[in-house]
């Protein structure tokens, strides 16, 4: 990656001082209000001029995405580790049934839209910013809520920088790697169930919720990847995608040994919402 200068006094730094191989000056001098996380910003964010972003590796690779670990900090002092998911803004692969996901949603540009549709060059690079808007916009939301995601840091271009969720520079694992059974799963399911409820009462369903993109950190349940957060109301298959998330949930803890009825999940969500 380029490395983006904003600091206008920058120039007058001695060598030692520029960022080096795999870093850059913090991008969040040139991003504006809209683009940054919600307010009250959490006290851990770096948001100084003279701080650097320095790339650590990549922590999970995937279809539409990679998910990349840096450090932001100013040289000298400590700094945070934040998650920054890049979507793929070349040969890039639409979400499966992205065209349901995206119904009720519209997209202000129309000549972006119609590249987006004919899947262009220009196309593929604006589905990628459009989706990398769509998840930052998705967290703040959440986060709003009170769903437990990880803090919506700031979006750039293709680019979402969220709080990351672990453990010095390991990732909290996900739900579905858990080796936990039975009465041992309840308060997990708990957690769940109060997840669903949160995003239902905000009138959202996740939409492709599952125990891939829950993570137990420490016993603390967080959802990730958001990109296709559904509005039930305006979604002709709004309640559709809801029921999806309870049954793919449902029968996750249910294999585990963790009984549970979908039905009446689904049924007390349905009423929370309306």
């Amino acid at each position: 990656m380029s490395s983006a200068r904003f600091d206008a006094s920058a120039s007058l730094l001695p060598p030692e001082l520029e960022p080096g191989i795999d870093q850059r000056w913090s991008t969040w001098p040139a991003s504006s209000p809209t683009q940054r996380g919600p307010l009250p910003h959490p006290d851990w964010l770096v948001t100084s001029a003279g701080a650097w972003d320095t790339e650590l590796g990549v922590v999970k690779t995937g279809k539409e995405a990679d998910v990349h670990l840096i450090e932001r900090a100013v040289p000298g002092t400590t700094g945070v580790l934040l998650a920054a998911k890049r979507y793929r803004s070349t040969h890039h692969s639409d979400f499966h049934r992205s065209g349901s996901y995206e119904e009720g949603r519209t997209m202000r540009n129309t000549r972006d839209a119609r590249a987006v549709g004919r899947k262009s060059s220009y196309g593929r690079s604006v589905a990628a910013g459009h989706w990398a808007v769509s998840e930052f916009d998705a967290l703040c939301r959440a986060w709003r809520a009170g769903v437990p995601v990880p803090y919506p840091v700031q979006v750039s271009e293709t680019e979402v920088l969220m709080e990351f969720i672990g453990d010095g520079r390991t990732a909290a694992p996900r739900l579905a790697q858990s080796r936990l059974h039975g009465e041992e799963l309840t308060d997990a399911f708990t957690q769940v169930v109060a997840i669903l409820e949160a995003f239902a009462r905000a009138g959202f369903a996740h939409g492709d919720l599952s125990p891939y993109n829950l993570l137990d950190h420490d016993g603390r349940i967080v959802v990730i990847d958001l990109p296709q957060i559904v509005d039930v109301a305006a979604n002709p298959q709004g309640l559709d995608f809801l029921y999806r998330d309870v049954v793919n949930v449902s029968t996750w803890f249910a294999r585990r040994g963790c009984d549970n009825d979908p039905e009446d999940v689904f049924a007390h969500l349905v009423g929370v919402m309306w």
